[in-house]
């Protein structure tokens, strides 16, 4: 969920993505204060990274809280930026999900999709908790109630240098606290790893990298589930963005549940520097996704 990462560079002085100096060695804004080595001797609590590329000044790793907020929605792609210490964002919303297998239509409504960050400690870390309800209604039976919670943190790694992407690492879990229907009675963990490019004024691109523990839909056993986002990002106006985007899951050793590929986009309305509303929509590629879901959502930061 990497759009408003997309449409608003996380730099005022975000380096053009052609330039390859970077990679090469020769630095983009000077030397990172004495040695170059890939971890600067910055103070750690102004930074929200915390390493810097190879040549790279250390007035890179900060945070510039007077651009728009960066959000987590609505896209399935996560930030890679952090919201920077002290500061919590609320992001909130609603999808609603359809699909017909073998003549039966099943329905979903997802909801209040919260997700709360709040910077702990230093900029580059965040502290990150989400709670979601669900109803599935086949025609026949309908279902309500709480998933797992979900814990995580996101570490701010790099920040952009010419080819080399802003980054960050997610170690993140959900722990057993759902209604019967849904919950996994076990706790479940996994790691994301977020990249993104800023490849002009008005578009971006990202993706993600996952694996996390899961449970089999048809014999209840765990097992690894992989997840891979490709997106793209175009700021429209100064407050209107667009992104569209892929993403897909790719079971590793489960019993019954298959692999599922998904194109969605959507687009973002800033309201000021600190309130985004976002509407998306998408569509499963293969007979063993979900046919379609719609969904919008509002981000709120408090600094």
């Amino acid at each position: 969920m990497i759009l408003g990462a997309l449409v608003h560079a996380s730099t005022a002085d975000a380096q053009d993505f052609s330039s390859i100096s970077c990679a090469l060695g020769a630095g983009c804004d000077g030397a990172c204060d004495a040695t170059c080595d890939g971890a600067c001797s910055d103070r750690m609590s102004g930074r929200a990274f915390l390493f810097c590329w190879p040549g790279q000044s250390s007035d890179d790793l900060r945070l510039n809280l007077s651009e728009p907020l960066i959000t987590d929605r609505p896209d399935f792609t996560e930030a890679s930026s952090t919201v920077g210490l002290g500061v919590t964002q609320l992001e909130i919303g609603y999808t609603f999900t359809t699909d017909n297998e073998g003549g039966t239509r099943t329905d979903s409504h997802t909801y209040p999709e919260l997700l709360v960050r709040h910077g702990l400690l230093r900029d580059w870390l965040e502290l990150r908790v989400a709670y979601t309800a669900a109803t599935f209604d086949d025609s026949i039976v309908r279902t309500t109630g709480s998933e797992d919670l979900y814990l995580g943190l996101k570490i701010g790694m790099t920040p952009q240098c010419g080819v080399l992407p802003e980054m960050s690492i997610m170690p993140q879990m959900t722990v057993p606290s759902g209604s019967r229907a849904f919950t996994s009675d076990t706790v479940l963990p996994g790691l994301n790893w977020l990249y993104g490019w800023d490849v002009t004024d008005s578009m971006s691109i990202a993706g993600s990298t996952q694996f996390n523990r899961t449970i089999d839909g048809g014999s209840g056993g765990e097992y690894t589930q992989w997840a891979q986002s490709a997106t793209v990002g175009l700021s429209l106006t100064d407050t209107i963005g667009a992104y569209t985007e892929w993403y897909a899951f790719f079971p590793d050793d489960a019993d019954t549940d298959p692999v599922e590929h998904y194109l969605n986009g959507g687009f973002t309305k800033l309201f000021g520097n600190n309130v985004q509303w976002d509407v998306r929509a998408g569509v499963g590629l293969n007979d063993d996704s979900d046919d379609f879901f719609v969904g919008t959502g509002l981000s709120l930061r408090y600094l």
